[in-house]
């Protein structure tokens, strides 16, 4: 079955809003996770936080190359899944220790 393509003015701009509210939800979690790695030394603690750094950082570099400049969607789609596996392995790595 073959996508369709949508031309809407408001699709770039929910993307951004989307991408927006990911950065501020994100970086609260990283900066809780930093926090409690600082406070306790648990290096299970550490990865964690590098896990959800990488999630959010793919977020962040997809959503500038989409933005800024301006490459195809599925181009940001790639970058942004490659970060998000990474950082799952290590979240995953985390629980694991």
């Amino acid at each position: 079955m073959a996508h369709t393509t949508v031309d809407s003015g408001l699709l770039p701009l929910a993307l951004l809003v989307v991408k927006a509210l990911m950065v501020v939800a994100g970086g609260s979690v990283v900066y809780y996770a930093t926090k409690a790695y600082r406070r306790t030394g648990d290096q299970s603690l550490g990865y964690l936080a590098a896990g959800f750094g990488l999630v959010l950082f793919g977020s962040i570099l997809a959503g500038l190359a989409y933005e800024l400049l301006e490459t195809a969607l599925i181009v940001g789609v790639v970058i942004e899944s490659s970060f998000v596996l990474i950082g799952f392995v290590m979240i995953a790595y985390s629980l694991k220790r």
